[in-house]
């Protein structure tokens, strides 16, 4: 950030949430470094969210739970301005496996919808499932019918 700052570039940096346990970039630390560093906010991708729970944070309580953690600690402005990244996944007890179409996969992604509109949260969703454009129309139409 100091070299982009010294070099007259303001950009945001968005560091992604981890897929795999091991990996640095849980939510929590991801929000740590937003807290600690300017112009950085979490790339939140909720299929790496449910692949390093081994399965959860997949149900409106932990959908809720995640977005009111990152208004918590990162303020309202952060929930206006998300940067989320979604696909199905296939997962391990180490996380991330690779990427699936969201009808293939268990990710809850409709009660995820329904938690996006309640919190009316605003930004740029970035479908990444292997059949990109079916799935981002899919979901596009679901949220519109909410």
């Amino acid at each position: 950030m100091n070299t982009l700052k010294d070099e007259g570039i303001n950009m945001w940096i968005r560091p992604e949430t981890a897929g795999k346990v091991a990996q640095f970039g849980n939510l929590k630390e991801l929000v740590r470094l937003s807290k600690d560093l300017e112009n950085v906010l979490p790339c939140v991708d909720v299929a790496h969210l449910h692949a390093q729970s081994n399965g959860k944070v997949n149900t409106t309580a932990e959908f809720e739970e995640t977005l009111k953690f990152i208004e918590k600690e990162l303020g309202r402005e952060a929930l206006n301005n998300m940067h989320i990244h979604i696909a199905g996944i296939a997962y391990s007890e180490k996380g991330e496996k690779n990427h699936l179409n969201l009808k293939d996969s268990d990710f809850n992604y409709k009660d995820l919808l329904k938690v996006w509109k309640d919190f009316k949260i605003k930004g740029v969703v970035i479908c990444e499932s292997p059949n990109i454009e079916d799935d981002a129309l899919m979901l596009q139409k679901l949220y519109n019918q909410i």
